[in-house]
């Protein structure tokens, strides 16, 4: 199977069908990384050939056959600057890192065309990174909707180069807080399993064979009658990396609806739609000077509710940081 193009959008594609091939919406939903709807309406476009000729949806290719894509150019859509109050908590000529809130999404997409932060971004005004298109300005990495914490964005094209190859790099340390439920076997694990697009339900991730590497490790902090609390450090950067890792081991995040971890919200009560997870802890060099720069995030008050419940008895933190209390910023791993 070859791949002319990068990227989906826009580009050509020559793929060989192998023995068995699936019919042919699901054998380019499978090759393209794309939903079985959106492999449909590209052949009902006419945006796809099997050996210079169209054919169906239902079509099964047969072994050795030539099938061509020709993706269209994405469609533009202006984003809009939105006046939405932002917690900053890094800002500089170059660099800019958001304390991002549970249930903001961090870009543009179908389904969430306002009230994104790329939205409120470019409502404050200002330069941002224009290197990843207008739909995602000065975004350097992502964080789940539903997942709190430290965002990095570039201000300028020069910034989000630098640091687009220290993320590739893995020299950006980003270490998470994760409730999950039940206990690992030990105080450390590593997962390092491939993720990729869930054959059989595009909207989520799976462990994949052939999907791209990943691997973060775990910490156990501390250890409750039904949940343990996590420090996760991301190796890499994929989507839902944590939560199918953690699900993976038998221990979903809490709250987690998407990947088991959405039961029992009497034990560890955390609002509708929020998981048990948050972006706590940053670290990089500056792009423009290479001096260090670390940033910390305390749990919001939600998931400061979660935990005291979970802790019982020894849940009163006072004025105190469960992450501070549990030692989530000593450097020992």
């Amino acid at each position: 199977m070859s791949d002319a193009g990068a990227g989906p959008a826009g580009a050509r594609h020559e793929l060989e069908a192998a023995e068995g091939a699936p019919r042919l919406d699901l054998f380019l939903a499978a090759a393209l990384d794309i939903s079985r709807t959106q492999a449909a309406t590209l052949v009902a476009n006419g945006n796809v050939r099997v050996e210079d000729r169209r054919e169906r949806a239902s079509y099964r290719p047969v072994a050795g056959e030539r099938v061509v894509v020709e993706m269209p150019p994405p469609a533009v859509r202006s984003v809009t600057a939105e006046e939405i109050p932002l917690e900053v908590a890094y800002e500089d000529d170059e660099v800019l890192v958001v304390d991002k809130p549970a249930g903001m999404v961090v870009h543009p997409a179908p389904g969430n065309w306002s009230g994104t932060l790329v939205n409120a971004l470019k409502g404050r005004g200002g330069p941002l990174s224009d290197l990843g298109g207008e739909e995602r300005e000065g975004i350097v990495h992502r964080l789940d909707k539903e997942t709190s914490g430290l965002l990095l964005v570039a201000k300028t094209d020069r910034a989000h180069r630098v640091l687009g190859a220290a993320m590739a790099r893995r020299e950006i340390v980003r270490r998470y807080a994760a409730l999950c439920w039940g206990h690992l076997d030990g105080d450390r694990a590593t997962v390092d399993r491939p993720l990729a697009r869930d054959p059989r339900d595009r909207k989520r991730m799976a462990i994949v064979s052939t999907g791209r590497a990943a691997r973060t490790d775990f910490v156990r902090l501390a250890r409750f009658d039904a949940v343990d609390l996590l420090r996760a450090h991301l190796h890499t950067g994929r989507t839902h990396q944590i939560r199918v890792h953690l699900s993976s081991l038998g221990h979903p995040v809490v709250g987690d609806d998407t990947y088991g971890g959405g039961g029992g919200r009497r034990l560890v009560p955390l609002p509708p739609k929020r998981h048990f997870l948050h972006a706590a802890w940053l670290r990089f060099r500056h792009p423009a000077t290479g001096s260090p720069v670390e940033l910390r995030s305390p749990l919001p008050s939600d998931l400061v509710h979660a935990i005291s419940s979970a802790a019982g008895a020894d849940g009163s933190f006072a004025d105190t940081d469960p992450l501070e209390y549990f030692g989530f910023f000593r450097d020992d791993s």
